[in-house]
This record gives C-alpha cells, sequence and structure tokens, in this order.
C-alpha cells in the first residue's frame, strides 16, 4: 500500500489530484460534499451552500486550452462547452481512469490538523462526517490535497443602507436561472464574469437593468475576427519573448478594435494587463439596445431603491452582489495557512512556506487569463511527485523570499482588488510550475530534433499537451495532439459540406504569419 492522501473536493483540481496519486503510486480518498463529480461545473438546483455555474453557463475558455493534458476533449464536442458538456467531459475522464471509485461522495470534511506525530511524520488526522448517518469519523493521512476551489464563500461588501432596501438582494453565488426575475427593476454590482453573464441574461426578461461599476472593465469577446477561438490566437508562448509595454499595446488596440469601451461607458484608466478582463459576447449589445444601463458606483440605498457616485436614483426590486469571493479554509486551523487581506501565504500558489513537512498542498486557487483545468493537473503532478520524495522544494527560506517578490510584483502589476491576489500569467506560471519537476520542454532542443513540433509549440496555439512531452509522465499521444489541433477545432463545424474556397491570399498571410513567428523566436531567446 502507497502513501494516502486525503483529496478534498472532487471538481476539476480534485479528480486531477486523484488520477495524479495514482501516477504516482499513491493511495487517495476523495472527498465530496455533492452526489457527483464537478464540482463548480455540477448544475443542480438544491446544493445548500455550495457553489455551482449558473443554468446556461458556457465555459470562458475554448476545449483545446482547457483539457487536461493527456485526455484531450472528444473532438466532436463544440469548442466552447455549456456546462452540461463540461461536465460529461469529467465524467470522461473518470471513466476513462477509473477515478470514480476513489471518491465518497455526501461526505463533509469537518477538519484537518496535524496528527499527534506530525513533527516526526508529517502526517494528518482528518475527521470527516457522512451525511446519512451524521457519524464523524477521523483517520490518518500521510498528506492532505486541498481542491475547494475559489468560489465558496461570497465576498458581501459594506453598502451603506443596504439592510434598509426592502426588495431581494442575493449574490451570484446564489443566483442560477433568470426564471423569476421577470419585469423586475434589476441592478448588478460588479463587471466580473458571474456579473456580467447574470446582467446578459436577466436583460432578456427584465423591466430594466443597471450594471453599476467602480472601475469599469475590459471585454475579451470569445471569438477572434473571423470566427475562430480568441484564445487559440491570445494565448501563443511567442508573445511571452515580447516586452510588457509591446503586448499591452497590441492587447488594447484589439479589444478596442472590437468595442469602443469609452462609446459604451465602461472603459477603466487602467490598462488591460492591470486586470482580469471579463469574457462576454453580449454585454455590448445589451447596452447598445438599452437593455442593460452602465451605472457608476454606488453611494447609499434607500428603502426602493439606489443613489449612485453621480447623485442619480434609480427604483429597484432586485439587487444582486457580482462581488466575487474571499479565502476561507474552514477545515484548516490558522497555523496550517492563515488568509489575510485574501492573499494566499503559498510558495507559487501550491506549498505553504512556514511547514516543517510538505505534506499539504492547495491545487486550483489562482486566476489565470486562460483556464484553470491545466494548471491545476500541473499543480498536483508536482506536489504528488514532491509527496513521494522525488522532487524537492526549496528552502522555507527561499519560498519566503519568492513569495514575498511575487506578492511586490503583484502589487505593482495589478489594481487593489480582492481578486487580483492569485491572479497569475498563464503560459508563465505554468511553466514555473513544471520546470519544478521536469516537464518543460527545452525548445532548443526540440527545434535541433523535432522542428515542425518546435515551431508548433513555440508559434502556434498554446495546449497543455506541451507538459507531457517530456520529463515525467510522458504521454506518447502528446505530439500528434499538438500537430493535429487544428483537426479537433474544425470537427464540430464540419456539419454541412462547404465547397473550399480559401484563397491564395490566405495562404500567403499565413506563410508570412509563420516567418514572422520564427523570426521572433530566434530574436528573443
Amino acid at each position: 500500500m502507497g502513501k494516502k492522501v486525503a483529496i478534498i473536493g472532487a471538481g476539476a483540481s480534485g479528480l486531477a489530484a486523484i488520477k495524479c496519486c495514482l501516477d504516482e503510486g499513491l493511495e487517495p480518498v476523495c472527498f465530496d460534499k455533492a452526489d457527483n463529480i464537478g464540482g463548480l461545473w455540477y448544475y443542480r438546483e438544491e446544493r445548500e451552500d455550495q457553489g455551482c455555474v449558473f443554468e446556461s453557463t458556457v465555459i470562458n475558455t475554448s476545449k483545446e486550452v482547457m483539457c487536461f493534458s493527456d485526455f484531450p476533449i472528444p473532438e466532436d464536442f463544440p469548442n466552447f462547452m455549456h456546462n452540461k458538456l463540461v461536465l460529461k467531459y469529467y465524467q470522461l475522464f473518470c471513466d476513462r481512469f477509473d477515478l470514480q471509485k476513489y471518491i465518497r461522495f455526501h461526505t463533509k470534511v469537518d477538519s484537518a490538523v496535524f496528527a499527534d506525530d506530525y513533527k516526526e511524520t508529517g502526517k494528518w488526522k482528518v475527521t470527516t462526517t457522512r451525511q446519512d448517518t451524521g457519524k464523524p469519523v477521523t483517520e490518518i493521512y500521510d498528506a492532505v490535497l486541498v481542491c475547494t476551489g475559489h468560489h465558496c464563500t461570497p465576498y458581501i461588501p459594506e453598502f451603506k443602507g443596504l439592510k434598509e432596501f426592502k426588495g431581494q438582494i442575493l449574490h451570484t453565488h446564489d443566483y442560477l436561472t433568470s426564471k423569476g426575475f421577470e419585469n423586475k427593476r434589476i441592478m448588478i454590482i460588479g463587471v466580473g464574469n458571474s456579473g456580467c453573464d447574470a446582467a446578459v441574461e436577466l436583460s432578456r426578461g427584465a423591466s430594466q437593468v443597471y450594471l453599476s461599476t467602480r472601475r469599469g472593465t475590459w471585454i475579451i469577446h470569445r471569438l477572434a475576427d473571423g470566427g475562430m477561438p480568441v484564445d487559440i490566437f491570445a494565448i501563443r508562448r511567442m508573445y511571452d519573448f515580447l516586452p510588457d509595454s509591446i503586448k499591452e499595446i497590441g492587447m488594447k488596440g484589439a479589444l478596442q478594435k472590437r468595442v469602443d469601451h469609452k462609446f459604451l461607458g465602461i472603459q477603466p484608466n487602467h490598462s488591460p494587463m492591470a486586470q482580469h478582463p471579463t469574457v462576454n459576447d453580449f454585454l455590448p449589445n445589451c447596452i447598445m439596445n438599452g437593455s442593460i444601463i452602465i451605472k457608476p458606483d454606488v453611494k447609499h440605498f434607500t428603502s426602493t431603491g439606489v443613489v449612485f457616485q453621480d447623485g442619480t436614483t434609480e427604483d429597484l426590486d432586485v439587487v444582486i452582489l457580482g462581488t466575487g469571493y474571499v479565502f476561507q479554509f474552514p477545515f484548516l486551523e490558522d497555523s496550517v495557512i492563515k488568509v489575510e487581506q485574501n492573499q494566499l501565504p503559498l510558495y507559487k500558489y501550491v506549498f505553504p512556506t512556514n511547514l516543517p513537512h510538505p505534506t499539504i498542498a492547495f491545487l486550483g486557487y489562482i486566476q489565470p487569463l486562460g483556464a484553470i483545468n491545466p494548471i491545476s493537473e500541473l499543480q498536483a503532478r508536482w506536489a504528488t511527485r514532491v509527496f513521494q520524495g522525488l522532487t524537492k522544494l526549496p528552502t522555507a527560506d527561499q519560498m519566503k523570499a519568492n513569495l514575498i517578490s511575487k506578492q511586490e510584483a503583484m502589487a505593482k502589476r495589478y489594481v487593489s482588488s480582492q481578486r487580483h491576489t492569485i491572479q497569475v500569467d498563464f503560459v508563465k506560471y505554468m511553466d514555473d510550475v513544471a520546470i519544478e519537476f521536469g516537464a518543460k520542454p527545452d525548445f532548443w532542443k526540440m527545434l535541433l530534433s523535432d522542428p515542425i513540433l518546435a515551431v508548433k509549440c513555440v508559434c502556434g496555439p498554446y495546449t497543455p499537451y506541451q507538459y507531457r512531452l517530456v520529463g515525467p509522465g510522458q504521454w506518447r499521444g502528446a505530439r500528434d495532439a499538438i500537430v493535429n489541433i487544428w483537426d479537433r477545432i474544425n470537427k464540430p463545424l464540419q456539419t454541412r459540406k462547404l465547397q473550399d474556397t480559401s484563397s491564395s491570399f490566405f495562404n500567403s498571410w499565413m506563410i508570412f504569419v509563420v516567418l514572422i513567428s520564427v523570426a521572433l523566436y530566434f530574436y528573443w531567446f
């Protein structure tokens, strides 16, 4: 029997954790309060205090960016999947690797504390309670993986007069569907993804929707010019060779070309690289047709409505708070992790820096401009190798120094908010984790041994498969998955046969793009 690992949560991070434990010869036991896998992506109306997506939610990242690194999403699945298909993909992943037998559903983790012999062994004492029996059970584990996600505890800011408001008040955490909100005057506070998704959905049946924003936001559409998934073009390794100033100019220009943010009244004062942009395909149209009206920050509430900072007032029936979430780990003591100002004192957002044994890790507590799934999986691959003693962490002092430098860099780059304490650059962060256990390819060597693959990895669409090419956990299908990515992108769209209308101009343009990409690669590498 291998070392026993307690995994808290059976969402995307928890499923990746189970598989990675098995890959490294560990014995996983996963706990989840729900009756099914999927975590946030398991939509159901009865869910107690657990978060889940809206009934209508479609994922913001395309399937080739958000998949696990050795299990591509089926080629016939749409590029942007409805939450039902996301959950189906997780079930396929479970079935393929026989993961579900390691999950204990209907089980709450009450506490995970140091075992009596922790100083010598690094073991943990985990107490759980099954919903059907109500009896607590305590077991000893060699390690713990925390996979509860960061959409659990809603953040409720203090608003003057909110308690006096006589209408309905809820957080987007508790919003599921527009049913029951028809013909009402509704205000959503916050222009993050959830707030804007709710505003757009509600605008179709509400009397009027107001969207209140303190700073404004930059909007990204899921589709690029021409209709291709935007992340297939926007997330490429070669862009990381460019100076931030150039990337900022390019990003702002692309966003402004698609939508004039100032004209719509949503443009912030900060650059697109200083916040997490909002992904929404429909908000600009709703603003233009008047079903959503953009308003400034709230000054105070009245019994019947709201007064904004500019002095304007509106009568309201419903207030929805799209104000984000805070980190809380009620099953852990402060001696394990103490959250202050919503910052997690974790080395590379995974390992606590204050413990003598690296036997607890946190997966998925990051916010990339990309997908969390492949990051959680990469973190799990790293953590399980650390648990097995196959990979060593730096010293405590080195990890703390790294943590401080990261926090300082974050403070300089991003606007001050709860949301941006876990923001990471997608490609750079994944490389940073992969380096820890030898899964990052050496593209110089690859250029000599497999130049076609090297160019596709550096200049083509960025995919998680790259981290299965070398090092531990290699997957023989990784190269084909990278080379044939466009086949899987095109497959779900081939439902009506058309005559080939590709032009020589288009082909010439693609050749030009490849040549420029290669030149950039040699210049910056």
